[in-house]
């Protein structure tokens, strides 16, 4: 009978408990222990913890937002954010295809050699997203970022690291976005590429960001080196013995207008089999990108590069390893080919949930030296089209459509194209 009464006393309570936390704004542990923590909701935590977490300076459209959730100590100087999102698109290729799930317009292929399809339909859920993402603020570090975050875009769809910093005094030690690239001036895609002109990469780095003049930010960068190139059997690539150094000047005047300079440059290391030496390429890129509120509305976006040995940089060009490549006028040399990317894009914001946005974008790659003799059917130039809309139905749930065209041309002038539909359905946690 005591038994009994236990269980039902138990039942009872466990009922009563969900109305009382739905009756008051938080659910707070009393401890008198200085370490312990609480779990409340992302608007109870305080200003300063808030102002960190919801920035996005450093983040582009597709990362997740905020996380609901947070793990805060007592007095509310650091706080936990688990998060991230549930992100399925459909796709469906006509007037040709592109041959991955992103659309690059480099991966447009010939038709023949056993695939003559015109039409492609196709499902991804990979670029799901998890996150952690430590934040605080103490008197010797200041504002502090810890961020780690990956999506199941592995082999065999398994989880995949995308990023993983520390941030503390205006330096990033970690992995993550390159300094090369703006990604506030990034136009919003369903797309996961995004334009074939853009500069877009990943690395391992030490960056030092310093922002204390108003209005101003400059940037300085060391990071991993790596070179994508073609060879043969006279040339390869192994060692590398510099890491890229990167540098950038941006000048806001706004909370979102601004404009920014980059440069980086490298020294690429490649081994020749007939001299039996090692030699090193020099490659540099230059980038000019911007954002703007064109009316209260409207935002333009923009982004300008240039260089030689920049193809890893470079969205289109990324997948032709085309950093360095062997120099058909010299035996068991390599040379650096000029190379450039841009993309132009407006948005247009109805109202705070829904917006619709379009950009153009071109991807070029020159030739030097005889390059490319002995395949004329080797990428010159992508053309990458797109115009979407999103909705934002609530606060966590996203909706959108898109449609994409892209041209590539070869060195033979001869050009292939294609069309693709996306749409979104995109969940936030």
């Amino acid at each position: 009978m005591k038994t009994s009464f236990k269980m039902v006393a138990m039942l009872l309570g466990m009922g009563i408990f969900p109305l009382c936390a739905n009756a008051q704004k938080k659910v707070i542990i009393e401890d008198e222990e200085p370490n312990s923590i609480m779990f409340i909701s992302r608007d109870k935590a305080g200003d300063e913890i808030i102002r960190i977490m919801n920035d996005r300076s450093q983040l582009r459209f597709h990362d997740p937002n905020a996380p609901r959730f947070l793990l805060t100590d007592q007095k509310g100087k650091f706080a936990l954010g688990i998060g991230g999102y549930v992100r399925a698109t459909a796709e469906y290729d006509f007037g040709g295809i592109v041959d991955d799930v992103d659309f690059y317009p480099a991966l447009i292929p010939q038709r023949g050699s056993g695939n003559f399809a015109k039409n492609q339909f196709q499902m991804d859920i990979t670029t799901s997203t998890l996150f952690l993402k430590l934040v605080g603020r103490t008197k010797h570090l200041g504002d502090f970022v810890v961020y780690t975050a990956g999506n199941f875009r592995g082999d065999g769809k398994t989880f995949e690291l995308q990023n993983a910093y520390a941030q503390f005094l205006g330096f990033t030690i970690g992995y993550s976005y390159g300094s090369f690239m703006d990604l506030a001036a990034l136009p919003p895609t369903i797309d996961f590429a995004g334009p074939n002109g853009s500069a877009f990469y990943r690395t391992t780095q030490l960056s030092y960001m310093y922002d204390k003049l108003k209005n101003w930010k400059f940037g300085v960068a060391m990071e991993m080196p790596s070179v994508d190139g073609t060879t043969n059997s006279d040339v390869s690539i192994n060692t590398q013995r510099m890491p890229d150094f990167a540098t950038s000047a941006q000048y806001n005047w706004n909370s979102s207008s601004h404009i920014k300079l980059s440069a980086i440059i490298r020294s690429m290391t490649y081994s020749s089999n007939v001299y039996d030496k090692a030699y090193s390429k020099a490659g540099f890129g230059l980038q000019a990108s911007t954002t703007f509120n064109v009316t209260k509305k409207l935002q333009a976006y923009g982004q300008f590069n240039y260089g030689k040995g920049i193809g890893s940089y470079l969205n289109d060009l990324s997948n032709l390893n085309v950093d360095i490549v062997p120099d058909p006028d010299n035996e068991g040399k390599m040379q650096v080919l000029p190379m450039l990317g841009w993309y132009a894009g407006l948005q247009y914001n109805f109202c705070p949930s829904f917006f619709v946005s379009g950009t153009y974008s071109l991807s070029r790659l020159y030739s030097e030296n005889g390059y490319p003799s002995g395949n004329p059917e080797s990428y010159r130039k992508g053309q990458y089209l797109v115009a979407n809309a999103f909705w934002n139905v609530s606060n966590n749930m996203q909706v959108g459509v898109e449609y994409l065209r892209g041209w590539r041309t070869d060195f033979s002038s001869s050009t292939r194209h294609a069309n693709r539909l996306n749409m979104l359905v995109q969940y936030s946690f």
